[in-house]
């Protein structure tokens, strides 16, 4: 068969999608795309669906976002997409305890934690796009019925729910940004809620043909009491996905421990395959070594191989290898104290662990990082429990359950001299910890958990005081920021105006600023269209930075956040700085 000749790296320039409708009916740019360029760009796309089966947890998003960076390094411009199978319309109501954290997009999406892995591993924004949801497949087609657009049909689950699963199953690849869609099932293989995606997938193997083809991420387990590996759960697995009339192309094995050929014969024996499509995915050390170890397994040799598409050069991972090094080779160690009300949870917080990790590399040290619930820090206890830290990073969140936790941490540091980095709500404990201490307002708090204060630091803007639907009055998405000259700010982003992404409700009350400022604080980051407080620091502290969007949510392998950066940065000075002074008076 002869093949289309490879995507040259630099001749053609793929924008990412950064709008998507309020009914998800039409793509990115599709005022300014024909149907039929539409249908031609759908055509020239190849798809990939990944599975999960035997357990949950087994790392679909990982393997994507992996199996993407490969071939991205080889050329090929990738997307990937998550399709959830719970009924809400997204997670944005969902408790992080529930669900881990709600990442948001460049357009104000709030979407699954794992399009922040996609992000992270390809460099590329997503969009509202990338993540689909049951609730949000049945939202649009019981519109749909009661507009009248079925004719009086019965609606079922065939075919109207799985049509509509389909139609966004390629509704990326019709736009012409992307040679290669990867989707990732959310759930189990054996699951009920997830039946109508496997099913979708099952039509679409048909439809598309060999543009296609089937990933089923597995378990196969090591027991250490009979010495080896037992692959009886992957057939069960792969049994299961074949009663629904999907045959896995290839199979991609979760284990603790190597597998030797014999193994892969036999997994392939059973399950339908060719050895060479039964990859191992072992253990490793950080997720950040996976594109390395299916490299090794060469994963995307197969799927291009099977997909019909040209191999090109070997993938391209300079830059990754060289994070890998410093992140493998650290030169110091800190400790970092994130204070938080979901810390039981550490997904909760996943982008920020992330983008810790990659400013410890950015600055060749180790970030460890101690979790400290902020319900549990007193007056009484914050020295015992802070100390001993290097830094210390108050997080975001809702509600007013350990907040006063939080100001004391906040406190605790401003007096001390810790380098500190508020984000979110930790930008507005800030400010609530500066009215009441420094600028003696005993009863400074936030509308959020007061309403009745006497002194509103942090309240809604007057606009949002009518909006009562949930959401309504939530800053999401990217908004700018102009940034102040000669700041710790201005120092870290090397810029005059940032865009940063939102999730917030409340904001710093301008009432206030000239007071803040006169006291000391700088307000070095602000919204240029709506006036607004985007970024708080101190004079005379070493490093005391607030920022009131989401900085985790654009830090990336190839690009950490210059908030994270600078933060640790100065954290490993001061660290250095104590320990010279401790040796000069020891």
């Amino acid at each position: 068969m002869r093949r289309a000749a490879h995507p040259a790296r630099k001749s053609a320039k793929f924008k990412p999608v950064n709008s998507y409708s309020s009914n998800g009916a039409h793509g990115a740019n599709s005022s300014n795309t024909s149907n039929r360029e539409a249908a031609e760009a759908a055509k020239s796309c190849r798809f990939i669906f990944v599975t999960g089966g035997v357990v949950s947890s087994l790392g679909k998003g990982i393997v994507s976002a992996s199996l993407a960076k490969l071939l991205q390094g080889r050329g090929y411009s990738v997307t990937i997409q998550k399709f959830d199978p719970y009924i809400n319309v997204d997670p944005g109501t969902l408790n992080p305890y529930e669900h881990g954290e709600v990442y948001v997009t460049n357009d104000g999406a709030e979407t699954d934690l794992d399009l922040g892995h996609y992000e992270r591993f390809l460099n590329t924004p997503t969009s509202q796009a990338n993540n689909v949801t049951t609730g949000r497949i049945y939202e649009h087609v019981i519109k749909r019925e009661r507009m009248g657009e079925y004719g009086g049909r019965t609606v079922q689950v065939i075919p109207h729910i799985t049509d509509e699963i389909k139609r966004r199953m390629l509704l990326l690849g019709s736009t012409g940004q992307y040679h290669i869609v990867i989707t990732e099932i959310g759930g189990t293989v054996g699951d009920i809620e997830s039946l109508p995606y496997i099913e979708a997938v099952r039509q679409l193997r048909y439809e598309l043909g060999s543009r296609s083809l089937v990933i089923h991420l597995t378990l196969v387990p090591f027991l250490a009491a009979a010495g080896e590996h037992k692959t009886k759960p992957t057939q069960h697995s792969v049994k299961m996905l074949l009663e629904s009339g999907v045959q896995p192309d290839i199979l991609v094995c979760r284990t603790e421990r190597r597998m030797d050929a014999d193994i892969k014969n036999k997994i392939g024996l059973f399950c339908n395959l060719q050895p060479n499509a039964v990859v191992e995915s072992a253990d490793a050390d950080t997720i950040y070594e996976v594109p390395l170890l299916l490299k090794r397994e060469e994963l995307d040799r197969v799927v291009l191989e099977k997909l019909n598409m040209p191999l090109g050069p070997a993938p391209e991972l300079k830059a990754w290898n060289e994070f890998l090094h410093r992140l493998k080779n650290p030169t110091g160690e800190v400790r970092i104290a994130l204070v938080g009300k979901y810390v039981e949870l550490p997904d909760a917080y996943k982008s920020i662990l992330e983008s810790l990790i990659h400013a410890g590399a950015a600055n060749e040290v180790k970030v460890n990082v101690e979790m400290v619930h902020s319900e549990d820090v007193s007056e009484e206890n914050v020295t015992r429990m802070l100390k001993n830290v290097d830094g210390v990073l108050v997080a975001p969140g809702f509600g007013s359950r350990g907040i006063e936790g939080k100001i004391t941490a906040v406190r605790y540091v401003r007096e001390s001299g810790i380098p500190f980095l508020g984000i979110c709500l930790g930008m507005q404990m800030a400010c609530i910890e500066f009215g009441r201490n420094v600028l003696g307002y005993a009863d400074c708090n936030s509308t959020e958990f007061n309403p009745q204060t006497a002194n509103p630091v942090i309240s809604l803007m007057e606009s949002q005081n009518s909006v009562t639907q949930m959401g309504g009055t939530m800053r999401l998405g990217t908004y700018p920021c102009v940034i102040k000259p000669d700041t710790l700010t201005a120092a870290a982003y090397k810029a005059t105006r940032v865009n940063e992404r939102h999730r917030h409700r409340y904001e710093f009350n301008n009432k206030y600023r000239e007071a803040f400022e006169q006291a000391g604080m700088v307000l070095s980051g602000v919204n240029p269209d709506q006036d607004l407080v985007e970024i708080i620091e101190l004079k005379n502290h070493p490093f005391f930075l607030g920022a009131q969007f989401h900085p985790e949510y654009s830090s990336t392998v190839e690009r950490p956040h210059p908030l994270f950066v600078a933060f640790i940065s100065e954290v490993v000075k001061q660290k250095k700085l104590k320990l010279e002074t401790t040796k000069a008076t020891a």
